[in-house]
C-alpha cells in the first residue's frame, strides 16, 4: 500500500532531524540536501541507456554505491573521493564546493559516531517510499514537493542570521503569477533571471507557471547556496538551468558582450538593505564609474542597497521584460537619494504595481516587505500604479507568517484585473502620486486605509435612547440581500436618524434564523454549492490510478471559488480556503493514494515498534476510507445501540462518583479508604457484619457494590458491541464494489466535509449580524436619565436604610 504524501514528508525530516545531533540546521541540510540529489539522480538517470541523460553518474558512484558503503569505518572519506569527486569530474555544471565535507569530525562526530550517523543518514534514502524512478515531474512532482519541504524546514530551524537562502514557496507563487507567465506566452527561447537565487526557489517557480521548459539563469553569492541552486533546479526537472556564484552588483556573469545580458522576465529577492552592496564597485556621486550604466537615476546610499538590486533588474529587462521584486517597506517612503531614484522610477512608467505583504515571512527577517512589480511594456502609456495592501492577510505557522492560499489568490486575481477594493487595492493616479501633498513617497497608508472602522459611541442615543441608523446601516450588504429583515426587526424610535427594535433582544437570533428572506439566502447559497457539487463529481470520481492530483484540485478548486463568488453575503475566498485546506490535510493525501493504487479501500493492520524492537498491534485502519465512514452507511443501527449502552455506562459511571463524592467526608462511608474498589468496600462489608449502629454505612456500601457491578456489566457490554461492530466494519470492505468506494469516499467523505465548512460560513452570516444587533441594543438600552432616575431611587434607598441602622452623615 502507498505511503500518504504528509506522513512521507514527516517521517523523512523526522528522520533527518534525529540524527542531527548539535549540528546547526542551516550546515545540516546540506548533507541531507545532498543526499535527496544522490538518490534522484541514481533513481531518474542510473539505468538510462536510451538517452543521454543530463546529469552523468560514474561508474562506482551512485546512491546503490553509496549504501555498500555502509557501516565501513571510512565511510565519510568513501563518501567524498568515490561518489562526488567522480560526479564532480564528470559534470561540468558541479562543483566541489556544491557538497558538504562527508568526512567533517567537528560535524558528523568521530569514529564510530560518524560510522553510525551516515549509515543511518544513508538508511533513511533507501525507503522503498522514496523510489523516485517514476516520478512524475511534470505534473505530481513528489520529490520537488519533498525538498520544497525539507527547504521550508531546515529555513525554519536556521535562524535568523542563515534563513535566507529560502524565499517562501507562498511569496514566490505571488511574484511568477504577478510577472504574467504562463503557458501561452512562453517558449524553449523564453528567457527568466534571478540575479540573488539563493536556492532557486523564485526561479523554479517562474518555471512551474510556465507550464513547459524555458530558459533558467541565476546568480547567487554565497557558494554553498548556489550549489544547492544548482541541485535543485535538477531535482525539479530543469538540469539545463545555468546557476553561477559570484557577486552579482560588483561582478555580474551573465552578459552579452561588455552589457547585462536583457531577460523576458526577472525575479529576485535580495538581501534586505544590503550595507556591502558596494563593495568591488567604483561608481562616483553619479553612478557614471558603473560599465553597466545601472545608476543613471542615481546612486544608492552606501549603507542601503535596495535600489542598487532593483536597478539592476531593470536594467536586466528586455524592452517589454517584466519584473518582481522583493523590497523592504523603506524603498517607498525613504528620503535623499532613494527619494531621487523613487521619483525617476515613477516618472518613467516601469513601476506597474506595489503589493503590501504582512510582517513576519521571511526566514532573514521580521520586518514586512512588498512586492515591486515591473513592466516595461505600455509603460509610456501607463496612468498610474496599482497599490495592493495584503498586510493582513495571512495565519501564524509557529514563529512565522504564512500566506494563506486564499490570500494568495486573492492578491493575484485583485492584480490582473487591476481592481479597486476598498481598504485594500486602488489604482492610484500618477498626479496623486507626484502632489505636493506626497510627493513621490509612495508609502501605502497614504493611498489605502487598511485600518478597520472604529467603532464609535453615539452620545445623543447614549443620552435619549436608540440605536443609530449610522450602525445599522453598516450592514448594507445584509439588508439589500433581506430588506424585509430590517424592517421585522427595527421601527423608528421616534427622531430622525435613530431607530430600536421591535421584539425583545432575546428574540433577535430566532427572528433572523426564521425569516423568510434569511431563508431564502440560504437557499441561495446551498443551490450554488449543490450545482457545483453535481459539476465536478465526474471529476473527482473520474480520478485514476497515475492520475495528476494537482491537476484536479487546480480545477476543483478553481470552479468552487468561481460558483460562490455568485453567492451572496458569503466570502467567496473563505470557502476556497476550506478546500484548500482540507486538501492539505486530508484530500491530498486520498489524491496520491488513489493516484499510487487505483479506488483501493483495503483495512491494513497497525503495527508498532518501539525502540526496543518489540512489536504491538495497534489495530487495523484504512487510510482512504476510515471506519466511521462504513458505520455511518451501512451499520448506523449497530451504532445507535452502542451508543445507547455507552450512554447507560457512563450514567452509571456518574452515579458511582457522585455516591463516592458525597460519602467521603470525615465521617462519610467511604472515609477510611486509600482507594476506593470492590475488594475493600466487599471487605468493609464483611467486617460491619451485622452491626446495628453501622446501618446507613453498610447501606451506602451495598448500593457502591450494586452500581459497580451493573457499570461492570454494562463495560463487557459496551465491549463487546464494539468489537462486534469493529468485525462487521472490517469485513465489509472486502464487500464494497470501486463504485461504492468512490461514492463513500467522494460524497460521505470529501463533499460531505465542504458542505459543512459551508454551513458554517452561512451559520456565520447570521451569528454575526444578530451579536451585532444584540450589542447594539444592548449598549443603547438604557439612556442617561433613566440611568439618573435609577441611581437616585437606589441613592434613597440605601439612605433609608442607613437610617434606620442610626448611621447618620454630614
Amino acid at each position: 500500500m502507498a505511503i500518504k504524501k504528509s506522513d512521507l514528508y514527516s517521517s523523512l525530516w523526522a528522520s533527518c532531524d534525529e540524527l542531527r545531533g548539535g549540528m546547526d540546521a542551516s550546515q545540516y541540510k546540506d548533507y541531507v540536501l545532498f543526499m535527496l540529489f544522490i538518490k534522484y539522480i541514481t533513481d531518474k538517470y542510473g539505468s538510462s541507456d536510451d538517452f543521454e541523460p543530463p546529469v552523468s553518474i560514474p561508474k562506482g558512484a551512485s546512491f546503490k554505491d553509496m549504501i555498500a558503503l555502509k557501516g565501513k569505518s571510512d565511510i565519510g572519506e568513501k563518501i567524498n573521493t568515490q561518489i562526488i569527486q567522480p560526479l564532480i569530474e564528470s559534470n561540468q555544471k558541479l562543483a566541489r564546493s556544491d557538497f558538504p565535507d562527508f568526512n567533517d569530525p567537528n560535524k558528523l562526530g568521530e569514529g564510530q559516531a560518524m560510522v553510525d550517523r551516515l549509515t543511518n543518514l544513508i538508511g533513511i534514502f533507501q525507503k522503498p517510499e522514496l523510489d523516485f524512478s517514476q516520478n512524475r515531474a511534470e505534473h505530481d512532482d513528489i520529490l520537488g514537493d519533498a525538498y520544497e519541504y525539507l527547504m521550508r524546514h531546515f529555513a525554519t530551524e536556521s535562524g535568523k542570521s542563515k534563513g535566507q537562502f529560502y524565499t517562501p514557496a507562498e511569496v514566490s507563487r505571488v511574484m511568477a503569477k504577478a510577472i504574467g507567465i504562463s503557458p501561452a506566452n512562453s517558449t524553449a527561447s523564453t528567457t527568466a533571471y534571478d540575479p540573488t537565487c539563493g536556492s532557486g526557489s523564485l526561479l523554479l517557480k517562474v518555471a512551474a507557471e510556465a507550464g513547459k521548459p524555458i530558459t533558467l539563469e541565476g546568480q547567487e553569492k554565497d557558494v554553498t547556496t548556489a550549489g544547492l541552486a544548482r541541485m535543485n533546479t535538477i531535482l525539479h526537472d530543469f538540469p539545463t538551468a545555468s546557476i553561477v556564484n559570484g557577486n552579482t552588483l560588483a561582478a555580474p556573469k551573465f552578459k552579452d558582450g561588455e552589457q547585462l545580458r536583457t531577460y523576458d522576465y526577472v525575479v529576485a529577492n535580495p538581501p534586505f538593505s544590503d550595507k556591502t552592496w558596494s563593495t568591488g564597485l567604483t561608481l562616483g556621486d553619479s553612478g557614471k564609474g558603473d560599465p553597466y550604466q545601472r545608476f543613471s537615476w542615481g546612486v544608492p546610499p552606501a549603507k542601503q542597497g535596495d535600489y542598487a538590486y532593483l536597478l539592476h533588474i531593470i536594467r536586466s529587462m528586455k524592452a517589454a521584460g517584466k519584473a518582481a521584486c522583493i523590497l523592504p517597506h523603506g524603498v517607498l517612503f525613504r528620503g535623499h537619494a532613494e527619494a531621487v531614484i523613487r521619483q525617476q522610477l515613477v516618472r518613467s512608467g516601469i513601476l506597474k504595481a506595489i503589493i503590501g505583504l504582512p510582517a513576519n515571512l521571511f526566514y532573514g527577517t521580521g520586518i514586512p516587505a512588498c512586492i515591486l512589480v515591473l513592466d516595461k511594456e505600455n509603460a509610456t502609456a501607463r496612468k498610474g500604479i496599482l497599490m495592493i495592501d495584503a498586510s493582513k492577510g495571512f495565519i501564524k505557522d509557529g514563529n512565522k507568517n504564512r500566506l494563506r492560499e486564499q490570500d494568495i489568490h486573492k492578491i493575484v486575481d485583485t492584480f490582473n484585473r487591476q481592481a479597486d477594493i476598498p481598504r485594500y487595492a486602488r489604482m492610484v493616479p500618477y498626479d496623486e502620486i507626484a502632489s505636493p501633498k506626497n510627493d513621490y513617497n509612495l508609502n501605502l497608508p497614504r493611498y489605502i486605509d487598511s485600518s478597520d472602522p472604529e467603532d464609535l459611541q453615539d452620545i445623543n442615543a447614549h443620552l435619549n435612547g436608540g440605536i443609530p441608523e449610522r450602525d445599522i446601516d453598516a450592514f448594507a450588504a445584509d439588508w439589500q440581500q433581506m430588506p424585509g429583515l430590517r424592517a421585522a426587526l427595527f421601527e423608528s424610535a421616534g427622531r430622525p436618524g435613530y431607530a430600536r427594535l421591535k421584539l425583545p433582544i432575546n428574540d433577535v437570533r430566532s427572528t433572523i434564523l426564521g425569516h423568510p428572506q434569511f431563508t431564502a439566502f440560504t437557499g441561495k447559497v446551498s443551490t450554488l454549492f449543490s450545482k457545483w457539487r453535481e459539476a465536478i463529481t465526474p471529476q473527482l470520481t473520474g480520478l485514476s490510478q497515475n492520475g495528476h492530483p494537482k491537476e484536479l484540485i487546480g480545477t476543483v478548486s478553481e470552479t468552487l471559488l468561481a460558483s460562490m463568488q455568485a453567492a451572496p453575503l458569503i466570502d467567496a475566498y473563505t470557502v476556497y480556503q476550506h478546500l484548500m485546506d482540507y486538501w492539505a490535510e486530508t484530500m491530498q493525501d486520498d489524491a496520491y493514494l488513489i493516484a499510487a493504487d487505483g479506488w483501493a479501500a483495503k483495512p491494513a493492520r497497525i503495527i508498532e515498534t518501539d525502540k526496543k524492537g518489540k512489536k504491538k498491534d495497534k489495530g487495523w485502519a484504512c487510510d482512504l476510507l476510515p471506519k466511521p465512514y462504513i458505520v455511518a452507511r451501512y451499520f448506523a443501527e449497530e451504532q445507535a445501540a452502542l451508543d445507547a449502552k455507552q450512554a447507560e455506562l457512563e450514567a452509571a459511571s456518574g452515579q458511582i462518583t457522585e455516591l463516592e463524592e458525597k460519602h467521603s467526608t470525615e465521617d462519610g462511608a467511604f472515609a477510611g479508604f486509600d482507594k476506593i474498589n470492590a475488594a475493600q468496600v466487599k471487605d468493609r462489608v464483611k467486617e460491619i457484619g451485622t452491626d446495628p449502629e453501622a446501618k446507613d454505612e453498610l447501606a451506602v456500601l451495598k448500593r457502591w457494590l450494586k452500581l459497580s457491578e451493573r457499570e461492570s456489566q454494562l463495560k463487557k457490554a459496551v465491549k463487546e458491541l464494539d468489537a462486534k461492530l469493529d468485525q462487521q466494519a472490517h469485513d465489509h470492505y472486502a464487500k464494497l464494489s470501486v463504485t461504492d468506494i468512490k461514492s463513500l469516499v467522494v460524497n460521505d467523505k470529501w463533499l460531505a466535509r465542504l458542505a459543512a465548512d459551508l454551513q458554517g460560513e452561512i451559520d456565520r452570516v447570521g451569528q454575526t449580524l444578530t451579536a451585532r444587533i444584540r450589542e447594539l441594543a444592548e449598549r443603547y438600552a438604557t439612556p442617561l436619565p433613566r440611568l439618573v432616575d435609577d441611581v437616585a431611587a437606589l441613592s434613597a434607598k440605601v439612605e433609608e436604610h442607613l437610617k434606620c441602622m442610626g448611621a447618620v452623615w454630614k
